[in-house]
C-alpha cells in the first residue's frame, strides 16, 4: 500500500523541460560557443547544479567561474519560472486525491531551489507540499538515492510504501535500486528514454490523473 509520494518537479509536475533545453543552448552561444551540441541537455540533467556547471567551464573552456556560470542560468531561467511555466495537467486534481485519502506528498528536485519555489507557489501548490528537497540539501543530487531516502523519512513513510513519480531514467534507475516503488511519467524531452523507463518502472502513466488508479 503506498502511504506516501515523492515527486519530481520539472517534466513530472511541472511542464518545463523544454525550458531547459533551449536555455542550456542559449547560455553557450552567449558565451562564444557558436553551434553548440545539442546533445549537452542530456548530459547535464543527470548532473547536480553545481556539477553542470562546472561541466561547462571545462568541456567548452569557457572563461569564468563555477559561480558565474550558476547565478547567469539561474538568472535566466527565472522569469520563466515566476511567471510563466505552467503545471501539467490534472497536478491538482492528483493532489486533491492525496489529500482525501491522508496520503502525504513532497518535491525532491534538481533544479534551483528558488526557482522551484516561486513556480510552485505561482501555482498554487508549493504550500500544500511537505517539503521542497534540492541538491542544496542534497549536493549528490539524484545519482544516489540520499534525497529519495530524506524524503521518505519527512513523510514518516517506510521505503517500500513511498511512490517516486519521475519522468528521467537515471532517476528512476536510482530509486528503484534503493528499494522504491517507481511510477514513470511521460514526457516528451525524455521520448528516446520511454522503452527504460517503461521496462523499469512498476507503473507507467502518461497523464498524471491516472496515478489516482494505481493507489
Amino acid at each position: 500500500m503506498i502511504k506516501g509520494v515523492i515527486f519530481d518537479l520539472d517534466g513530472t509536475l511541472l511542464d518545463s523541460m523544454t525550458v531547459w533545453s533551449s536555455i542550456d543552448r542559449e547560455f553557450l552561444i552567449e558565451n562564444g560557443i557558436t553551434d553548440p551540441p545539442h546533445e549537452v541537455s542530456d548530459v547535464v540533467k543527470k548532473m547536480t547544479v553545481d556539477k553542470s556547471s562546472q561541466y561547462f567551464i571545462d568541456r567548452f573552456g569557457l572563461s569564468c567561474t563555477k559561480e558565474y556560470v550558476i547565478k547567469r542560468i539561474e538568472d535566466m531561467v527565472r522569469q520563466r519560472y515566476e511567471e510563466q511555466i505552467p503545471l501539467k495537467p490534472h497536478v491538482t486534481e492528483l493532489l486533491d486525491f492525496l489529500d482525501s485519502r491522508g496520503i502525504p506528498y513532497g518535491v525532491a528536485t534538481a533544479t534551483y531551489k528558488g526557482l522551484a519555489e516561486a513556480a510552485l507557489k505561482r501555482c498554487g501548490v508549493f504550500d500544500r507540499m511537505r517539503f521542497l528537497l534540492t541538491d542544496r540539501e542534497y549536493p549528490t543530487g539524484k545519482n544516489f538515492p540520499d534525497i529519495f531516502l530524506g524524503g521518505a523519512e519527512l513523510l514518516g513513510t517506510s521505503v517500500s510504501d513511498t511512490l517516486v513519480v519521475e519522468d528521467s531514467l537515471h532517476c528512476i534507475e536510482t530509486a528503484k535500486a534503493a528499494g522504491f516503488p517507481v511510477c514513470g511519467v511521460y514526457d516528451s524531452v525524455a521520448e528516446a528514454d520511454m522503452p527504460g523507463i517503461i521496462e523499469l518502472s512498476d507503473y507507467y502513466v502518461r497523464s498524471l490523473d491516472e496515478i489516482i488508479n494505481i493507489l
